[in-house]
This record gives C-alpha cells, sequence and structure tokens, in this order.
C-alpha cells in the first residue's frame, strides 16, 4: 500500500501499476491517476498514519482494508486492495 500511496503522490503511472495484475494496468490511465493525484497528494505531503483494519475474502480476491488518517486533520480514508495471486487487482480511496 505504502509504495502505490508514493507512486500516487509522485504522479507515477508506472509505478503505481507495477505490483499490479495485466486487468488493473490495462484499466488504470494516467488521466485516472491524476485525479487522484490532485485530491490526495497535498494531503499525503502534509502526512499521513495508516492503520490495518483486517481482510475479507471477494470474489477470489483476498481484500486488505487499512484507515488513512491525514494530518490536516480532515475526513479520514479507508483503503481497499484486493490481491489474487501476488498481484494487485484493485486499489480503492473510499
Amino acid at each position: 500500500m505504502n509504495n502505490m500511496l508514493a507512486a500516487m503522490q509522485a504522479g507515477s503511472l508506472a509505478d503505481f501499476i507495477a505490483a499490479g495484475n495485466a486487468s488493473f494496468q490495462a484499466g488504470m490511465t494516467k488521466a485516472m491517476l491524476d485525479t487522484v493525484n490532485a485530491e490526495f497528494a497535498p494531503r499525503l505531503k502534509q502526512g499521513y498514519t495508516s492503520t490495518f483494519l483486517g481482510s475479507v475474502k471477494q470474489q477470489g480476491f483476498t481484500v486488505y482494508l487499512w484507515k488513512l488518517e491525514f494530518k490536516d486533520g480532515k475526513d479520514d480514508r479507508v483503503v481497499t486492495m484486493a490481491f489474487k495471486d501476488g498481484k494487485v487487482g484493485g486499489f480503492f480511496l473510499r
């Protein structure tokens, strides 16, 4: 998760999708990353704390959940990352 957050913050699509499966890599575009980057990079740069919340099994994936608490004091976010066969199949900030 930390590598993907760092890649998002840096705006590096190649680094963001590096751990992804073929579907994740094909489905993620630079424009999508730029949209997320514009919203979250400033908050990430100010600092955050991540707390692992647990995992669930869904549709053949193991989905890991983390809570992100930002130093700016605004709303927290939940990160979900779906893994299958050692590859990321989904990454969501909610």
